[in-house]
């Protein structure tokens, strides 16, 4: 639980009065741009940076005043993988174990499960120096959860994976919170954070701009359809009726309504023919992201 905690350094203010409230068992997603200050928010819940104001409270602790306490009851994965690079996905994972003093046999057993659990049976004795990128993220969840963590935060998890891996990893997160751990994510993959949360905010230059789950946000800002469609500002005018709801990014415009055929014959009549490549979907949590976070969206002409 945060209520109105702010990060500063110097004059920029990183964190800026953020309130936030994750429930018991289930995924909630931190997103925004670069400089949103989600990782900071992160860096605060789990103890290593102190908030200059502002209350922070994990499992009921304040984090302040208990990091230790509120630390073994946590796993964290970082954007950057923290590895001993000569030895294997084993050794580390029994030298991690260690520092929440775990003793064998409970060690064994446990290295033995998440071995298992992160599918990492194959290179389980291979230095993590000679590991592809995916087995090294995945060595990096499995160390995150070593403790066998009440709460899992993800920062940035599968950045750079390939899609096989991706899959393979939301598919172990979901298996997290069915067995009742709750996992706190941040990511820039929408698509990730729409399969995966529960709920989710979105950040915006340290503040919440909204919340909740990835369903109620498309449906309470935007419309149920969206075509997207490469034009000029002057084009834009000409094609779009005045009062339809569109955002521009570049010079690509999405617009959105109930029902976007209406929208697709008039851009096909005005154009006179179907030549424009036009993109016809419903709405997603991307849409809700860039309508949000600075991206302007506009009422028409």
């Amino acid at each position: 639980m945060a209520r109105g905690i702010a990060k500063h350094f110097g004059e920029r203010r990183a964190v800026d009065g953020l309130d936030l409230e994750v429930p018991r068992a289930q995924c909630f997603g931190l997103l925004g741009p670069n400089g949103a200050g989600k990782t900071t928010a992160l860096r605060m819940i789990y103890g290593v940076s102190r908030p200059t104001r502002g209350e922070l409270r994990v499992f009921g602790l304040d984090v302040t005043r208990q990091p230790r306490a509120v630390r073994r009851r946590l796993g964290v994965t970082l954007q950057e993988n923290v590895q001993i690079e000569s030895l294997s996905p084993r050794d580390n994972l029994h030298i991690f174990a260690r520092y929440y003093r775990l003793q064998e046999p409970e060690r064994g057993r446990r290295v033995e499960a998440l071995i298992d659990f992160l599918e990492l049976r194959s290179h389980d004795r291979v230095p993590v120096a000679a590991l592809s990128g995916g087995f090294r993220r995945r060595l990096a969840v499995a160390m995150s959860l070593v403790g066998d963590p009440e709460l899992l935060i993800l920062d940035e998890p599968t950045t750079g994976l390939d899609p096989a891996v991706r899959l393979a990893l939301w598919s172990r997160v979901r298996t997290l919170r069915e067995r009742g751990t709750t996992v706190l994510l941040t990511t820039h993959y929408m698509d990730e954070a729409e399969r995966l949360c529960d709920r989710v905010a979105i950040l915006c230059e340290g503040r919440r701009v909204c919340e909740g789950a990835p369903a109620e946000l498309v449906a309470k800002h935007l419309s149920r359809e969206a075509i997207e469609l490469e034009c000029t500002p002057e084009e834009e005018s000409r094609l779009l009726e005045a009062g339809v709801r569109r955002l521009r990014a570049g010079s690509r415009v999405f617009a959105y309504a109930d029902s976007v055929a209406p929208l697709i014959e008039r851009i096909r009549r005005v154009d006179g023919g179907d030549a424009r490549p036009l993109v016809a979907r419903p709405t997603n949590l991307e849409d809700v992201f860039l309508a949000t976070t600075g991206t302007r969206l506009e009422s028409g002409a």
